[in-house]
């Protein structure tokens, strides 16, 4: 018996499940089973792409015969070379002994050690070569250490179809629903993120190098190994790939990991997790390192901002359990992470500088708040050094990863910014707001980020409401534009008030009078970066308004912003370089906040 599933007319499903298997790669455990994909194309010649489990060749060779139809197999594509996608190689090919097999250079030379030589059979393939069966034509891209040095994509020109090998897979069998838009993806991202960060973590580079080579390429279909095929919802789990893969942290927060005989530094992690939340932290996770298996603590610790680690001392180093979840993670490349030590040891705790040992190889990463010790038990200091690490740990959420010390802040200004409005809708109400952060990212889909204050009415918006527009401002843009929608919150202020509302498409404001451009959006994804979220949108509308250059930071400082206030006779202050607004006095408080427009004390001047 058969069982496949058609994917366009010319595209059939062809793998099978594991429901049996209880370790994956007899490392991970995998609860849900897991899926080994194939596909298999008709075209005027039939291409097959990839194998299954030899545990499994039977039931994946009646799939590929009933997707034949009685044709016969033209070629088949090696993606991958491990043994859950090629185990089942050789009998394929002596199903279909006319069939070629394409490769490259490496995967030729694993066949021959897991087969035998077949290069009477193969048909080598260089990076970016491509391959004519009809009316589809397949080019091949490599992407090698995702997570073999084999691997290749292929990508089926035509029909947008990219097949991905074990990029953007998943542990868990396929219940039946095929396509990714038809599962929940805040119930199927943990384990697809535990697949990614434990199976191809390690290799952010390489997998970043192969996003980029794929920057720009259409796709419809995304067609992976192992789980469900993405289409509607790619952007979603692209958006999660570009993170993982340069280990930026999902979201700001913790999860406490320990590792407790007695159940002592058990309750020191308990009492610091109730801290944290005491203090606004949202979805910290706490995790017995000997009762849960490290496959999930390695995908928890991508997903966190920071990691805290409680463990007693034992023989006279780090509780077993522990000391394998840390090297773990050190040998998965983790960085950009803020870290917390816990340790406890009755006579002699040396567990927490152990620890800091290993991490103080992690890059991109620091310590946070002193190391707490316990000699035995938590006592009535250990909570008060709890709580303070607790503080620390939350102020940590808020300021930069990386050492900041000799910066000289005037040297953004030497970045180049745009000025652009950007206008949201609530109900009934219209607000907008000036930010200088905003680049588009992809060409297809066309997809644009913006970077709001966190502060701003119109960052609250943007966090109920998907949709926005932005207004490229021009160099004749007045400066009570400026004023208008920088120095006033739309909390307390009308805006638009006393002007005639021009709508695009989509149902909202932009400025046609000042802007040169409006580009009008569908956010797909949100960012919290501290002081700013970051909004990834796909482009729903662009129209050119006029030929006037577009204003720059650097052109509103010299043209457009108006001249500060001529200090008086003996007169001392500060000047606010973005606005204008005067603070007068000997010397200016370094935490001082422009009433107007909000900018810090890093952006004033002395008055001239």
């Amino acid at each position: 018996m058969h069982l496949i599933r058609k994917i366009t007319p010319d595209l059939y499903y062809t793998g099978v499940n594991d429901r049996r298997i209880a370790l994956f790669e007899n490392v991970y455990p995998v609860s849900d089973g897991v899926s080994y994909n194939s596909y298999v194309l008709l075209d005027e010649k039939t291409v097959v792409f990839d194998t299954a489990d030899g545990n499994f060749t039977n039931k994946y060779l009646a799939n590929v015969a009933a997707a034949l139809n009685g044709r016969k197999a033209d070629y088949l594509v090696v993606s991958h070379m491990e043994p859950d996608h090629s185990a089942s190689v050789k009998a394929l090919m002596n199903a279909y002994p006319d069939m070629k097999v394409i490769c490259n250079s490496k995967s030729i030379t694993m066949l021959a050690n897991f087969f035998g030589d077949i290069s009477d059979r193969a048909v080598l393939v260089k990076d970016g070569e491509t391959i004519s069966v009809g009316k589809n034509t397949l080019k091949f891209v490599f992407a090698p250490m995702v997570h073999w040095p084999e691997v290749m994509m292929t990508y089926l020109v035509e029909e947008k179809v990219l097949f991905s090998a074990d990029a953007f897979g998943s542990f868990g069998a396929l219940d039946g629903n095929l396509f990714a838009e038809e599962k929940s993806f805040e119930e199927y991202l943990p384990e697809a993120r535990r697949y990614y960060t434990n199976i191809v973590g390690k290799y952010g580079a390489q997998v970043q190098a192969a996003i980029k080579k794929l920057a720009g390429v259409p796709v419809d279909y995304v067609c992976p190994l192992h789980g469900v095929i993405w289409k509607k919802d790619f952007a979603k789990i692209l958006a999660k790939y570009l993170l993982w893969a340069d280990y930026e942290p999902e979201t700001s927060t913790a999860m406490i990991v320990y590792g407790s005989v007695y159940g002592d530094t058990a309750e020191a992690a308990e009492t610091l997790a109730a801290f944290l939340a005491e203090r606004g932290v949202r979805d910290i996770k706490v995790y017995d390192v000997s009762k849960t298996h490290y496959s999930y603590l390695i995908s928890e610790a991508f997903r966190v901002s920071n990691i805290v680690f409680a463990s007693i001392t034992y023989n006279a180093s780090v509780f077993p359990a522990m000391e394998h979840f840390v090297r773990e993670l050190t040998a998965h490349g983790l960085k950009k992470r803020s870290l917390s030590i816990i340790q406890n040891g009755s006579w002699a705790p040396v567990s927490g500088a152990k620890i800091k040992e290993v991490l103080a190889g992690w890059k991109d990463s620091f310590i946070v708040g002193e190391t707490v010790t316990l000699n035995s038990a938590v006592k009535e200091n250990t909570v008060a050094e709890l709580a303070t690490l607790a503080d620390a740990i939350v102020l940590s959420m808020n300021k930069p990863s990386v050492e900041t010390t000799g910066t000289d802040v005037s040297a953004m200004f030497k970045i180049s910014y745009g000025l652009y409005v950007l206008t949201v809708k609530d109900g009934d109400k219209d607000n907008g707001c000036i930010i200088n952060t905003a680049s588009q990212i992809t060409e297809n889909p066309r997809r644009v980020t913006i970077a709001v204050n966190k502060s701003g009415y119109t960052c609250e918006l943007l966090q109920k409401n998907d949709l926005f527009n932005l207004s490229v401002l021009s160099e004749k843009t007045p400066f009570d534009v400026f004023k208008r929608f920088g120095f006033a919150s739309g909390r307390d202020t009308d805006k638009f008030a006393g002007t005639e509302k021009v709508r695009s498409s989509n149902g909202l404001t932009y400025l046609p009078e000042y802007a040169n451009a409006v580009i009008s959006a569908k956010i797909v994804a949100r960012y919290d970066y501290g002081t700013h979220m970051l909004f990834v949108a796909d482009v729903t509308e662009a129209k050119i308004l006029s030929g006037d250059p577009s204003a720059t930071y650097d052109y509103y400082f010299k043209h457009i912003k108006t001249a500060p206030p001529k200090a008086e006779a003996k007169k001392k202050g500060f000047v606010c370089k973005i606005c204008n607004y005067v603070y007068e006095g000997e010397t200016l408080p370094p935490d001082f906040i422009c009433p107007i427009c909000k900018h810090g004390a890093e952006d004033f001047e002395p008055l001239k």
